[in-house]
This record gives structure tokens, C-alpha cells and sequence, in this order.
């Protein structure tokens, strides 16, 4: 069974559609003992860094998100809440798993929210990365990481920036795979496989 965590945002049912399309099972849950109990984990995001952080402070999750040992991806705003805290809201202190900041992306004179179809560079080959190689993924983000320890894929808006992180068994897009067509299809399936 795989879980995506109820983090109140609004993309839960597209990543619930796009992971059943590749023949898995997938619910939508904020109970501890689903999460527990799960293969994968997803921790999704669209919106407020500090709504979903609310979210998951509410529901008593945070500790349970940072012991988990199954294999975890976060897409968008969920991969941002792995991550110390974000420069969204003033500053808002997020899960911590990976030491890093999430800032706003700098204007160099490009549209921000950054949306659109931009194309990742490959720094780490990872079996995420599975039949993938420099190819293009559908973005949606004013704030993004920047490159760390953790990265293994960069894009570039203005400046080059986090795409992918992995750290121990937390993976995470900035990008939305649900949206990124037969590519983006392709990330989840092999997440889906790890």
C-alpha cells in the first residue's frame, strides 16, 4: 500500500490518479497507523508552506514523518517541507530532515511564480533516474532550495537551483510529476520500483 499524507493541499487526487494509472494502490491519509503501515510515502504540496506545516503539526505527524524508514517523496511545496525552514510567511520552520534553507526565487528580470516546462541537469546517477536522462518537467514555485548536499538534480530559473533531492530514504521534486506527462510518469514509477 502507499500513502499520500493529507497535507491539506490541493494536488492530492492528481498524484492519487497518476500513481493508480501505473497499476498501484494509493490512499489519501493522515492516520499515524496508514502511514506506519505504508510501502511508499508521498508528501505532497500546492500553496502555503505554513498551512501544510499546520497541517501536519495538527494531526501529530511531524515525528512520525521524520522516524519513517520507508522510502518518502516529496513533490513541490512537500519537497520544500523537507528542507529546515522557508523564507515563506516571514520565515517558517519546517520538518528539518534535510539542512537547507528554501528561499525565494531572485527576480532576474524572469516571471515569478516560476511556471512551465523546464529541464533538469542530472548531478547524481540514481535508480530514481531510471530510463530519465537531462529531460524537461512541468514547474510550479515562487520558492526553491538551493543546491546542497542533498542534490542530485538542478534546473535553472534566472539562477540554477534544487530540482531533486535525496537524503537516506527522503526524495524530493520541486517539480510536479503528475503534470510532467510520460516522463514524469516514468520519475514516479521508479520511485514506485526503489
Amino acid at each position: 500500500m502507499n500513502v499520500i499524507i493529507n497535507t491539506g493541499c490541493s494536488n492530492l487526487f492528481s498524484i492519487s490518479t497518476a500513481i493508480r494509472n501505473l497499476g498501484h494502490r494509493a490512499i489519501i491519509s493522515k492516520n499515524a497507523n496508514d502511514i506506519l503501515k505504508a510501502n511508499k510515502l508521498f508528501l505532497p504540496g500546492v500553496g502555503s508552506v505554513k498551512t501544510a506545516m499546520q497541517e501536519l503539526t495538527k494531526n501529530k505527524l511531524i515525528k512520525l514523518i521524520k522516524d519513517c524508514k520507508q522510502p518518502i517523496l516529496g513533490i513541490c511545496l512537500g519537497m520544500q517541507l523537507l528542507g529546515i525552514s522557508s523564507e515563506e510567511n516571514n520565515g517558517t520552520q519546517t520538518l528539518g530532515i534535510i539542512n537547507t534553507l528554501t528561499k525565494k526565487i531572485e527576480n532576474y528580470g524572469l516571471p515569478i511564480p516560476h511556471i512551465g516546462w523546464n529541464k533538469i541537469k542530472i548531478k547524481n546517477q540514481h535508480c530514481l533516474f531510471h530510463k530519465i536522462k537531462d529531460d524537461y518537467f512541468y514547474f510550479v514555485h515562487s520558492y526553491a532550495m538551493p543546491i546542497c548536499d542533498s542534490t542530485i538534480a538542478t534546473t535553472c530559473h534566472g539562477h540554477s537551483f534544487t530540482a531533486v533531492i535525496k537524503h537516506k530514504n527522503f526524495f524530493g521534486v520541486q517539480f510536479h510529476p503528475e503534470k510532467s506527462g510520460k516522463i514524469g510518469k516514468q520519475l514516479l514509477k521508479n520511485f514506485l520500483e526503489i
